[in-house]
């Protein structure tokens, strides 16, 4: 009897272990996925038994919504930069409500925008269309601006680019559930916003300073049912602030509070599914667990660091002069949309460095808008530093038919550099500058970088500190015909080894 029995144990512990051992430990590229396997992947170590899943489904779950959080930022970087902008520039400023509007001049003022423009004053107000259309008396002028929904798109143009080409005109703009054939004729032009956060936003291209006054004398809005307004202003406070969008729970804070906001489109539904999970879910209130607190500041972060690796790396796309390091900043069209696809990369990395579109910056043609190019790079394919000095070389006769500018950003901040100066030229140098020194040939050599070189006119430096990397923007205001044609071509940043100034 006892002989018969341990052969029957032997055979029944066989079959076990057949039907319930682990397979030799796979890695995610070579697992076979059935049976019985030990998967080992970057989130923790999987097991299937018979093919289920036995352990590793915390880990998965974890898996699942991080990729979904990183995602999601990238989704949301342009609603919810957008959402910070305007939140805390009437905070900062306290000029919330449609008809008050901020003028920004200063460097201080300026430098809480994302890549704001430093050479014309900015005139900026943020509203909603819940409560009824808008309508507005645009005065006539060198103006170049735009309604812009959440998106960051243009829903028209004003000033020179818009329907109204620069002799002002009449605009009723009204909100994603509004129909605006019920504004047809109290208007010389009718739009819809496909959200119903909305900012108007423009800059008076005059040189003439009068030209600002001018513009706010004769700038009125309100309420289509209302009688307009003239327009208020907020300008000279000289304060500081930031637009930069935030590294924290307030980031998915502002998310939650857009998706109750503004009506959900069919390309963003899915986006919305995927929400759902980490807490941020439609009719509910915003109270996320420790789990998904982790994973969305974890999610958030890991989506950061792939947004600047595009933007430094920008796979969409290929530099705008063969073989150089300069980029034109504009790789997407004003929809966001085409026929196939979302310009999901595009869009993101723009808004993630950057803030607001119109069809000027996007589509512009000889003689009218504006130009964005921008580099990371020097000559030798280098990321510039701040620890070091660079020389660029502008061309004689930049083909613009306006201006063009230089302004320096921090690539922490995305926004004008902190640098210790107080002065628009302590970031930005331009055309319309008499203190610049030119050479003999009509080129001009500005240098960025942590010292001024020996014998240069500090009127051509911008100087760089700490570990703070920069970037800039080469702006060229209606270009003219030898940018497209690409006659006209800015050379690579030069790393300068030269004895420098103490």
């Amino acid at each position: 009897m006892k002989s018969s029995i341990i052969p029957f144990i032997g055979a029944t512990f066989l079959a076990y272990s057949s039907i319930y051992s682990v397979n030799a430990q796979s890695t995610l590229s070579d697992a076979k996925l059935e049976g019985n396997e030990h998967i080992s992947t970057v989130y923790g170590d999987v097991e299937l038994e018979h093919s289920f899943v036995n352990k590793g489904s915390e880990e998965l779950f974890y898996a699942m919504d991080f990729q979904r959080a990183s995602q999601a930022y990238i989704w949301s970087t342009p609603i919810v930069s957008m959402k910070t902008w305007g939140d805390n520039e009437d905070a900062a400023f306290d000029v919330a409500g449609l008809e008050n509007f901020v003028i920004l001049k200063s460097l201080k003022e300026k430098r809480g925008i994302v890549t704001g423009n430093l050479t014309t004053p900015y005139i900026f107000t943020f509203s909603n269309l819940k409560d009824g259309a808008v309508k507005l008396d645009y005065p006539k002028g060198m103006t170049a601006g735009a309604f812009l929904d959440l998106w960051q798109r243009p829903v028209v143009d004003l000033g020179l680019t818009g329907p109204d080409k620069g002799q002002g005109g009449t605009y009723i703009i009204c909100g994603p559930n509004d129909d605006p054939k019920n504004y047809e004729g109290q208007a010389d032009f009718v739009v819809q916003s496909e959200t119903n956060n909305f900012f108007i936003g423009l800059r008076i291209l005059e040189e003439d300073p009068k030209a600002v006054d001018k513009f706010k004398s004769k700038l009125k809005l309100g309420k289509v049912e209302g009688a307009l307004k003239d327009a208020t202003f907020a300008e000279d406070k000289d304060i500081e602030w930031s637009a930069t969008a935030p590294r924290d729970m307030d980031y998915w804070r502002k998310l939650h509070t857009l998706i109750h906001e503004e009506p959900v489109r069919e390309q963003d539904k899915v986006w919305i599914a995927m929400l759902k999970p980490l807490g941020l879910e439609i009719g509910k209130p915003f109270n996320p667990t420790k789990q998904q607190e982790k994973v969305l500041i974890e999610g958030l972060k890991m989506g950061e660091l792939m947004l600047r690796n595009l933007q430094t790396n920008p796979r969409f796309t290929e530099p705008y002069w063969t073989g150089t390091n300069w980029f034109k900043s504009f790789d997407f069209n004003i929809p966001q949309i085409n026929e196939t696809m979302v310009y999901l990369d595009e869009r993101a990395v723009w808004y993630y460095e950057a803030v607001s579109s119109t069809k000027g910056m996007v589509e512009p043609t000889p003689g009218y808008g504006q130009i964005y190019m921008t580099s990371k790079r020097d000559s030798k394919g280098d990321l510039l530093r701040a620890d070091q000095t660079y020389k660029l070389t502008v061309p004689a006769d930049v083909p613009v038919e306006q201006f063009w500018s230089v302004t320096l950003y921090s690539e922490n901040t995305r926004r004008p550099y902190d640098n210790g100066g107080d002065k628009i030229s302590d970031v930005g140098i331009n055309s319309r500058r008499k203190d610049v020194t030119y050479n003999s040939d009509g080129t001009i050599d500005i240098y960025i970088g942590s010292e001024c070189p020996k014998g240069v006119n500090p009127a051509n430096y911008l100087k760089t500190v700490g570990n703070d990397g920069w970037f800039i923007y080469f702006r060229l205001y209606a270009p003219k015909q030898a940018f497209f044609d690409k006659t006209f071509q800015l050379p690579d940043w030069e790393k300068v080894i030269v004895g420098l100034s103490k």
